[in-house]
């Protein structure tokens, strides 16, 4: 038997949402164009944890050795309870990937990087920006060429709207299934900018779905909020984890704003077919956030003329054009209930740790009482609208 149907047999169809591919030193510089070899970001520092001699371990390998694939194996349907990061079956192969779907019991994947994203997004020159993006998207295509049910994800920075569009045509080209966006003001605008209203229509009409993710912005709180006069207390940020306790109660500010912002400049109206997805940043504020934006639309529709043309609540076009993955620790059934049973979906973060041995499990007892519709919108349907139906990139 397969984790998905040990672990919920009364889930027919279980569809992935969030999953990562563990990048190696290499991941980048095999893709890149030989000119910007030596300019590009490089992987070798990485040092979270173990996780640092994980992927320096395997710096020579493409795949496990057959031994230790026999062994992660039988695991059957206790993968999620076996080694995590480069040691996971299907962490750094595509090939192997689908071996750890077939035991997963998943019938679609999303897989995103690891460590490219912020290196990406945050370098300050454009060219290198570019180039390490391409460079990337073309090392996705390569890990989930392994298996049909593996949709990948791009990266494309948009703070050049030209390049972002010649970084999504090459996307749609390699059969990448949606784009990861920084969830910062890019180039210095807001988002609504008519400078990126190419980037929406072209991403509406190819049916491609934006993602912010972690690290589509800062993970962490500034270094002076650290600052608590105990030197000697330790956080787990750069150490066991990515981020400490303090920089959990922030991670989804930007992607608060970033939404927010979409709404209140009309980018979801405009282009009412545009679907986004909201990936491993909770879902707990969600609630919050949709009655906030009825408020304000209600509230400023006169003073700001422009919202008082709107044909749709933001309530609306949350339901009808994103999706938020909440964790598992997170109550996603009362989420329902205080919202719309339609805005979430399902997730494991495989083969990070984040995502813990039985999310499965977590989030089915959390939706006890909720309806059957509405706990397979969460395990398949919500995916589906986001995803659609089949592999790769709408043309």
């Amino acid at each position: 038997m397969s984790y998905a149907s040990t672990a919920a047999p009364s889930v027919p169809t279980i569809l992935d949402a969030d999953s990562h591919l563990m990048e190696l030193p290499d991941f980048l510089s095999r893709h890149v164009e030989r000119s910007m070899r030596d300019r590009i970001p490089t992987l070798n520092e990485i040092r979270l944890a173990d996780v640092g001699e994980q992927m320096r371990s395997y710096r020579n390998a493409r795949e496990h050795a057959p031994d230790t694939v026999a062994e992660l194996v039988a695991l059957g349907d206790r993968i999620t309870r076996g080694p995590k990061w480069h040691d996971a079956l299907g962490a750094f192969n595509g090939r192997e990937r689908g071996l750890a779907l077939d035991l997963l019991g998943f019938e679609r994947q999303v897989v995103f990087s690891s460590f490219c994203a912020t290196k990406i997004f945050t370098h300050p020159d454009p060219a290198v920006r570019r180039a390490t993006a391409a460079a990337h998207n073309r090392a996705m295509a390569e890990f989930c060429d392994g298996d049909s049910r593996l949709i990948g994800i791009a990266i494309v920075p948009l703070d050049e709207p030209h390049s972002a569009i010649a970084l999504i045509d090459e996307a749609l080209g390699l059969k990448l299934g949606a784009v990861w966006i920084p969830s910062r003001a890019p180039g210095g605008r807001s988002p609504g900018h008519p400078l990126h209203d190419p980037i929406w229509r072209r991403l509406e009409e190819t049916g491609t779905p934006f993602i912010l993710h972690v690290g589509s912005s800062s993970l962490s709180v500034p270094d002076e909020w650290m600052n608590d006069g105990h030197p000697d207390r330790r956080s787990a940020r750069g150490g066991v984890e990515v981020i400490g306790s303090k920089d959990l109660t922030v991670i989804f500010h930007s992607a608060q704003r970033f939404t927010s912002v979409l709404v209140l400049d009309g980018v979801l109206e405009r282009f009412p077919k545009l679907t986004g997805g909201v990936i491993e940043l909770g879902a707990g504020w969600v609630p919050d956030t949709v009655r906030r934006l009825d408020h304000a639309v209600d509230i400023w529709a006169r003073s700001e003329p422009h919202l008082g043309e709107f044909r749709r609540k933001p309530s609306e076009q949350f339901r009808e054009q994103l999706r938020f993955t909440p964790y598992p620790f997170e109550d996603v059934g009362a989420l329902i209930r205080e919202s719309m049973p339609e805005l979430y979906l399902f997730s494991s973060d495989y083969p990070h740790a984040e995502g813990g041995r039985d999310p499965i499990g977590r989030f089915n007892r959390a939706l006890t009482g909720i309806d059957e519709a509405d706990q397979a919108r969460f395990f398949a349907g919500n995916f589906r609208d986001l995803f659609g139906s089949g592999n790769g990139v709408a043309a």
